[in-house]
């Protein structure tokens, strides 16, 4: 396949660049992948999409505040993005820099904090943290800003007000698992009312953790979709979660997975007959068109990059066709897109 193949042109003012007032108020595409029918209706509404029975999974992962600015000793600006913690002061982060700094180099960042560079590993850097006084982890937790996909445009300095916003709407409401730089988009529309509504129907809710990495922003480099890889992230499926599949799929409901990071852990613990293998690991599992699903019966997702590989994991549960052809019709009717944007429902067309 070519990464041609799933490229679409999308106006610059469709990418929305702050979340709707209320979770919920976002607009709901609802595509049936049998028929290829195409609804309009509104996220709040989604309990009429589901029956009695049903299984929605979620991923509780909670992003981290990971990003810090500061300036280099010659005076250039710098920008970390902390992706994991090593030791007690030591973090592998990502740099943006004019010039990336060499090791040894002395960090001056913001709110008292200092950075040395330790050394670089590919795209990756090694900085030890160190502050005046206090825990440095507790201070980056507190100080540190929610990181932004790069279309997500902020001024610099952030307005604090829209910076409050940021540390708020780019989590979800059942977030509880820190450890992810970026967030599962598609559940940022629930609210706990929506929730309590979809519950009141007879539909059951279970979670697993996937913590996204940054990998989640890297593009597609290769020209042959099948040459990519994806950079592995860690996953938990609960024990209950596990039975919540079994249970479903033994009374004839549905798996009603809620974004693709859901997909890929129940998918790669998949089991032959539709049930999963509860535990923890890492996953680099590239979905792409020809995969054949084995637990995952309908999909609510975000409306995502162009040839990125989330687009290609939709494309691979819908039809390529049928999926740009619902992005064209979003497009047209003004939907909003990616993080911040509108949502649409995959279902099963049963």
């Amino acid at each position: 396949m070519s990464l041609r193949d799933f490229d679409y042109a999308l106006p610059a003012e469709r990418i929305a660049q702050r979340p709707a007032a209320r979770r919920d108020d976002a607009r709901l595409l609802v595509l049936d992948r049998r028929s290829g029918a195409i609804e309009d209706a509104c996220f709040r509404d989604l309990a009429v999409w589901l029956r009695p029975g049903d299984l929605v999974v979620l991923n509780d992962t909670r992003v981290v505040p990971s990003r810090l600015v500061g300036r280099k000793a010659s005076g250039g600006r710098i920008e970390l993005l902390l992706v994991e913690r090593v030791g007690a002061a030591d973090w592998s982060c990502l740099m943006r820099a004019a010039r990336a700094p060499a090791a040894g180099a002395r960090l001056v960042l913001d709110h008292g904090l200092r950075a040395s560079v330790r050394g670089r590993r590919g795209d990756r850097f090694l900085v030890s943290l160190e502050a005046d006084a206090g825990d440095v982890a507790e201070i980056v937790e507190r100080v540190a800003a929610i990181p932004l996909p790069p279309y997500l445009v902020r001024p610099d300095p952030v307005d604090p007000d829209l910076a409050a916003l940021d540390r708020e709407r780019y989590q979800t409401v059942f977030a509880r698992s820190p450890g992810a730089v970026a967030a599962p988009t598609a559940g940022l529309h629930f609210t706990r009312e929506a929730l309590a509504a979809i519950e009141a129907e007879g539909v059951r809710t279970a979670y697993v953790t996937l913590h996204v990495g940054p990998a989640t922003f890297q593009p597609v480099r290769t020209e042959r979709v099948e040459d990519h890889r994806l950079g592995a992230e860690p996953f938990a499926i609960p024990q209950a979660t596990a039975e919540a599949i079994s249970r479903t799929r033994a009374e004839g409901g549905r798996v009603v997975a809620v974004g693709t990071t859901v997909v890929r852990a129940l998918e790669h613990r998949a089991r032959e007959d539709g049930s999963v293998e509860p535990g923890t690991g890492s996953t680099d599992l590239f979905i792409r068109p020809g995969y054949g699903f084995r637990v995952v019966d309908e999909l609510v997702t975000n409306f995502h990059l162009p040839r990125s590989t989330l687009l290609m994991l939709v494309c691979a549960f819908a039809g390529r066709e049928l999926v740009l052809a619902a992005y064209d019709h979003a497009i047209a009717l003004g939907y909003r897109f990616y993080s911040y944007g509108d949502a649409m429902l995959v279902r099963s067309g049963d």
